[in-house]
């Protein structure tokens, strides 16, 4: 059986017991129901990772012994920020998801004049911490130790018009160079998903405007979630560490 691996919110000592958060002791002792003597695999964003076992487990509260620090990165030597525009449903989901698994550092959602999605700052909020816990989990289960930062959503001009010492990508079925004829070496990208309609001519022009380059993924108009994974994927063999 593979030990799980648990996120935990606060850095971790080296050795010691420890609680788990409320959330993780729900999913360790309810759901999972582990019991003492089981081994877990913590993780606190440091790009480490802790052995440890349980010491003592209920449905309300896990403590687990921590038996070592160790320096495991499976991070990407290529720095992703991707801007995606929010889609619908589970759409917005597993882009996130995905994303994450392919190498993502940074993402934030957009607002865009075709963006079919409307909410208020409430439930936006709600979003935002919803699409968070996606994140850890897909680092959960890919063996991330390093939990990529769901940005607040920002509207798209103002992301467009951030300061960025990287590569910026819009994707555009007319574009001429393709991913593959970028030049090397890239080692920062801004990559811009826009929505299910696609972004307007006015918003393809301010992209310009901010220096963004059109590149081409090939023949076919792909949604708006493939259009995002596609195009990561790309990047991670042409300048990343798949393939």
């Amino acid at each position: 059986m593979r030990i799980p691996r648990i996120y935990h919110p606060e850095l971790l000592p080296s050795s010691g017991i420890v609680s788990l958060s409320d959330e993780a002791a729900n999913h360790v002792g309810r759901v999972m129901r582990m019991q003492a003597g089981q081994e877990v695999l913590l993780f606190d964003g440091s790009n480490a990772e802790f052995p440890a076992v349980i010491s003592n487990a209920s449905k309300k509260n896990v403590e687990v012994e921590i038996q070592a620090r160790n320096e495991v990165s499976v991070e990407s030597p290529l720095d992703i920020h991707l801007g995606q525009v929010v889609s619908r449903g589970e759409k917005m989901e597993f882009t996130i998801q995905k994303s994450v698994e392919l190498g993502v550092s940074t993402i934030t959602p957009l607002i865009s004049e075709r963006c079919g999605v409307k909410l208020n700052a409430e439930r936006f909020e709600k979003k935002l911490a919803q699409w968070q816990k996606i994140a850890i989990a897909a680092c959960e289960q890919c063996g991330r130790n390093v939990v990529p930062e769901i940005r607040p959503i920002m509207k798209l001009e103002e992301w467009c018009a951030e300061e960025y010492d990287g590569l910026k990508l819009n994707l555009h079925p007319r574009a001429t160079y393709s991913i593959n004829t970028l030049p090397e070496p890239v080692t920062k990208v801004k990559l811009l998903i826009g929505p299910e309609g696609g972004l307007s001519a006015d918003e393809i022009s301010m992209t310009e405007q901010y220096t963004f380059d059109e590149v081409l993924l090939g023949p076919r108009v792909l949604r708006t979630e493939t259009t995002a994974m596609t195009a990561i994927t790309a990047l991670q063999v042409r300048f990343g560490d798949l393939g």
